[in-house]
Parts: C-alpha cells; sequence; structure tokens
C-alpha cells in the first residue's frame, strides 16, 4: 500500500460510509462494509485504476446490495420493531454523515425515508441512494451496479415513484423539519407529564392517532409491536418510566439529522428516541433501544466525554 493509495482511500471514505449507512441502515454495518473496501482496495492493482472513488463505491454499493439481501432474511426473524441504528449528527465531532447543510442532506439520512428505503428492492434501494443522495448520473450508477443504464433508470425511476407514493400517503404525518428550540419546549412538557404520571396532560400532548414504535431486539424492555391510540400510548410511556425507575436523564441533541433525544442511566445511554409532531402533538414515537444498536452513537459521545451537553 503506497501513500498514495492511503490518501486515495482516505478521499473517499466518509462518502464510502454514507453509501453503506443509507444502503442498510446499519452503522455498525456499513463500518464493517467500509473496511472490507479498505482490504480489497489493498490488494488491488492500484496502478491500473483510474478513478479510485468509482472503483471504491462500486465495492460498497455492491457489498451492501449483498449484505442488505441476506439482511432482509435476518429481520423476519427479529424480535419486534426493526429500526435503523442511530448516528449523532449536529456536530462537527460527529462527522460520519458528511455534511448535513440543506434540507435534501437532511432528509437522505433521516429514519422516515430510511424506514421507507426498506421497501425497495437491495437494487432500486442503490439506485435510489446513489442517485437522489450523491447525485451519481444514470450512467455512473449502472456502472456501480452492474447494470445497463436503460435498467438503471429504470430502476431509479421505479424507487422515486415508489417513495414519493408513501409519502404522499403519510399525508400530515409525513416527517417534516422543526425548529430545535421549539421541538424542545414541546418535548420538555411531554417529558415532564411522563415522568410525573400525569396522564391527561399527556394525552393532550399526543395526536389522536399517535404511534409509538419501539426497537429492543428482545434484549431490553420494549413493546414488540407498534402501539397506536393517544390512551395506550400514554400509559404505556407512564408504564415505561416506571419501571426504568427515576435515574434515566434525557439530553437534548441532534441524529440522523433531527432533534432527537439520548437518555442516560448511570448504567449509560439506554435509548435514542425520535418524536415527531404534526402541528403541536405528538403523532409518531420512534425508540431505539437494543444495545447492539447504540454502540456506536455511544462510540460518537466517548469523543466528547460522553452525554452530559451533546449541543444546543
Amino acid at each position: 500500500m503506497t501513500t498514495d493509495g492511503l490518501t486515495a482511500f482516505q478521499r473517499v471514505r466518509g462518502r464510502l460510509f454514507g453509501i453503506a449507512y443509507r444502503m442498510l441502515g446499519t452503522a455498525t454495518d456499513a463500518e464493517e462494509i467500509v473496511q472490507e473496501a479498505w482490504l480489497r482496495w489493498q490488494s488491488a492493482d492500484q496502478a491500473a485504476v483510474k478513478d479510485p472513488g468509482a472503483f471504491l463505491a462500486k465495492v460498497v454499493t455492491n457489498l451492501s446490495i449483498k449484505q442488505l439481501t441476506s439482511a432482509r432474511v435476518r429481520r423476519e426473524t427479529y424480535v419486534g420493531e426493526w429500526l435503523p441504528e442511530p448516528v449523532l449528527t449536529g456536530r462537527p465531532e460527529f462527522d460520519e454523515l458528511g455534511p448535513l447543510a440543506v434540507v435534501a442532506e437532511r432528509e437522505s439520512v433521516s429514519f422516515a425515508l430510511l424506514l421507507l428505503l426498506e421497501r425497495l428492492t437491495p437494487a432500486e434501494r442503490a439506485a435510489y441512494v446513489l442517485r437522489e443522495a450523491f447525485a451519481y448520473s444514470h450512467r455512473e450508477v449502472a456502472e456501480l451496479i452492474g447494470t445497463s443504464e436503460a435498467n438503471a433508470r429504470q430502476l431509479a425511476s421505479r424507487a422515486a415513484k415508489r417513495v414519493a407514493a408513501e409519502r404522499a400517503a403519510a399525508g400530515p404525518r409525513r416527517e417534516r423539519r422543526v425548529d430545535p428550540g421549539e421541538w424542545r419546549k414541546l418535548v420538555e412538557r411531554f417529558i415532564a407529564a411522563a415522568q410525573l404520571g400525569e396522564i391527561g396532560e399527556l394525552e393532550a400532548l399526543l395526536a389522536e392517532d399517535v404511534v409509538s414504535r419501539a426497537d429492543g431486539g428482545g434484549k431490553t424492555f420494549a413493546a414488540r409491536n407498534a402501539i397506536a391510540g393517544r390512551d395506550r400510548v400514554a400509559r404505556y410511556l407512564v408504564g415505561v418510566l416506571e419501571r426504568f425507575g427515576a435515574g434515566i436523564e434525557p439530553r437534548f441533541g441532534e441524529a440522523n439529522g433531527r432533534p432527537a433525544l439520548v437518555a442516560v442511566s448511570p448504567e449509560g445511554v439506554e435509548a435514542v428516541c425520535f418524536i415527531e409532531f404534526t402541528g403541536d402533538r405528538i403523532s409518531d414515537l420512534r425508540f431505539v433501544m437494543n444495545p447492539d444498536k447504540l454502540t456506536f452513537a455511544v462510540a460518537q459521545l466517548s469523543r466528547i466525554g460522553g452525554p452530559p451537553d451533546l449541543g444546543w
């Protein structure tokens, strides 16, 4: 391995992780894919590679397609709800997903989109990610996934139409960008009501058709199915807090380009929570609680000495 070869890999490493993460929805798997790409780059005839970035992107894309195919089989036996693995963002130290300066960049890593992409075939997902998130041309997409330009165009078009249809069906519940300060005020009211067990106040903050999903992977206390409805969700949340006790502390921050809560206890990080509003009512809650899915965020937090101050 030459110095030039190492430099070429480091130059595109962020993009490689970004492709793999958007393809798989798991940061841990994305890291493994990037490591495998590095090993293949080391053994390649680098002098014969005209475009290292394209070579490595093709390796990562095809490894991700293969991984996604096998991952779908594993998810059929996954215990409870499956949610993507959160990646902390919003601070210079948390740069794995690259710049998220504009709406399109934030949306490309949002939980809402990652869950929609789960409904695509692996080839459709690859075409969508490469085209929409990284602006590859149809010709470049074809080269990266090993198909004809006409088929790459068809895959990308079909994927985009399916995503648009799902978003349209979501209507007012579609995930929207909110002002972090206003979001925090509403969430603080929500947390206070839940901690005090004030069911009435909690219900007043929930939309009538609110849905709560928790990913515990069978490794921690979490509902295995989605819970819907204002009354059921309110009572479930109060019950969860009572079970965990008073040791849980919420820390405000950002994950996947959105405001998020990191729930912390003396034992460590218990959950990363995404709370979505329609107007001033909570319409969706997503709790990532599987310890395996928190390891990446925990590693990120270790860079800033832990979770006491996540940013805003």
